[in-house]
């Protein structure tokens, strides 16, 4: 007999709960990465280390390191000339590294493996002739660094479909796409077919732009959404890969909520609540991911499960500076 989640009269505190994890979720790849190099540039040089602006968009994060010594600014002319910097997780334009060379600063380059592979992409459409499509997110540090890595001119921002039908673009001229790694799979698919059928010369990038991690959390949520009542996803709302989430688990029909801390939790949230699903962006550390649980666990006796839909091995080199 199923338990009577919507009958006002039963004690909510007394039914069961059950938790379904999405794996994989949490820190990616580029952020563990990203974390380790600030990490070890505090150990190597000492405190204080200035960072250009926050190094994932994770508050938790951020404020862990600020207290082991690192200074977030959001310009290098806040760093002084003799202090190392380290640009962050989301890349930067090239006029960035450039006036750090100019002041002969030390500095860290943070940047995504993967983000950085979309910036090569792009420097070598320019010298293909190419303009480039870039879809993304106006005013995301990733796509202000992305398109500061061409001439300005050379490269267009789309965000939705409507944006794609004011492109001024013809059919014979050169055009290629490339877009931000931390987009919606579904939304983006739609954006470039729309692309494709305007512009039946466009070129496409060689492989994926969106990156594993943000996929794969994706197709974790959809893995559960189904199963669910209610989906928390524990990231920043500066985020783009952990707003995504929330955007997934709606759209399968599911409501979600984005918290940054199990405090955030309403108890209200869980009434007529059988199955709740817990998942965390790329910037959010495990850490947060078991507080949430055990404030569940706090509010209503839960059967806690995981839904893995694949086994994440990725691994990014540290800056060589790091390593000699």
């Amino acid at each position: 007999m199923n338990a009577p989640f919507n009958d006002p009269s039963t004690d909510q505190r007394a039914l069961p709960l059950t938790v379904l994890i999405a794996a994989p979720r949490g820190f990616c790849a580029g952020v563990d990465r990203a974390i380790e190099i600030v990490e070890r540039a505090l150990e190597r040089y000492g405190a204080p280390v200035y960072v250009r602006h926050e190094i994932v968009h994770n508050r938790f994060v951020v404020d862990g390191l600020r207290a082991k010594g690192a200074i977030f600014v959001e310009e290098l002319d806040e760093v002084p000339a003799d202090a190392p910097v380290v640009f962050s997780a989301h890349g930067v334009p090239k006029s960035v590294p450039a006036e750090a060379q100019r002041r002969e600063m030390i500095y860290l380059d943070a940047t995504c493996p993967l983000v950085s592979k979309v910036h090569r992409q792009a420097e070598r459409q320019i010298e293909k002739g190419q303009h480039i499509i870039f879809i993304g997110h106006a005013g995301h540090p990733e796509v202000i660094g992305t398109m500061g890595q061409v001439p300005a001119g050379h490269m267009t921002l789309v965000e939705t479909l409507e944006d794609v039908d004011t492109l001024p673009f013809s059919q014979e001229e050169s055009l290629s796409f490339l877009t931000q790694t931390t987009l919606s799979v579904d939304d983006t698919a739609e954006i470039v077919q729309a692309l494709m059928a305007r512009y039946p010369q466009i070129v496409a990038p060689k492989a994926e732009d969106i990156c594993y991690a943000t996929s794969n959390r994706q197709a974790a949520v959809k893995a559960m959404a189904g199963s669910c009542d209610l989906v928390l996803v524990i990231g920043a709302p500066n985020s783009s890969n952990s707003v995504r989430l929330v955007e997934v688990s709606e759209r399968m029909g599911t409501c979600a909520r984005l918290i940054q801390r199990a405090s955030e939790i309403d108890p209200e949230w869980l009434n007529g609540v059988g199955t709740i699903g817990v998942t965390a962006g790329a910037s959010a550390p495990e850490l947060l991911v078991r507080e949430v649980v055990d404030r569940l666990g706090q509010l209503r006796a839960i059967d806690e499960r995981k839904v893995e839909t694949v086994e994440e091995k990725m691994v990014f080199k540290l800056p060589r500076q790091l390593t000699e």
